[in-house]
């Protein structure tokens, strides 16, 4: 079993580097709004990989993109979302953002932010969903695309542990120790997006994949 794309999507999506945010917005809400917003964060994190895992090729079709220059692309914002993480933010942080704004100002009327902005954008933006395609044109049984979609449920799961967990992990590891792990993980993720840059490359340039000449 290839877990090189669960590898990938948990570099990405990172809860640990998203605690701080959830424990923001969160504040003031009773035991029972936070579990219903960890639970409603972690099936809509699932429902994006899902669909795009299954229809991600789709709508690419639809649109007349080619998954080569999606790949590149896709690639591209794996890159800059690993240089957002190796400066200890999270991979899909929009700063001053007015999606952010939203979502406080959503946050401050009581209504749920579970999905604006704690999945979308900070755990699954355009990095995690692009990642996500990618790898589902790598697929080439139904079982490899149930894995994919099996990833999701894994790494809802991780949202599930690690936003439970927001307060201890908070305390035990705190800025400096969710800093370190956001860098790493960004470290790994700067690596896989150069393959998959490189993948798609050479699929545009098959020349890239010829050896060297040398007289």
């Amino acid at each position: 079993m290839d877990l090189k794309p669960l590898i990938t999507l948990v570099a990405i999506i990172n809860p640990l580097a998203i605690v701080p945010f959830f424990i923001h917005y969160t504040e003031g809400l009773s035991p029972q709004q936070r579990r219903q917003t960890i639970r409603t964060a972690a099936f809509a994190a699932f429902c994006v990989i899902a669909v795009c895992a299954l229809l991600g090729l789709q709508i690419l079709q639809f649109f007349n993109i080619s998954l080569q220059s999606f790949q590149v692309g896709g690639g591209l914002l794996l890159l800059l979302s690993a240089m957002n993480m190796l400066n200890a933010r999270p991979a899909e942080e929009r700063p001053n953002n007015s999606t952010l704004e939203a979502g406080v100002e959503k946050a401050a009327m009581g209504n749920s932010i579970a999905v604006v902005p704690l999945t979308i954008p900070l755990l699954t933006g355009p990095a995690a969903m692009s990642t996500v395609v990618i790898y589902a044109d790598q697929a080439r049984t139904v079982w490899q695309h149930i894995s994919l979609v099996g990833y999701g449920v894994v790494v809802a799961l991780a949202v599930v542990i690690c936003f439970s967990l927001a307060d201890p992990i908070a305390r035990v590891l705190g800025k400096t120790g969710i800093n370190v792990m956001t860098r790493l993980m960004g470290l790994i993720l700067a690596a896989l997006a150069i393959e998959v840059m490189a993948g798609g490359l050479i699929k545009i340039f098959p020349i890239l994949a010829s050896p060297a000449i040398y007289p």
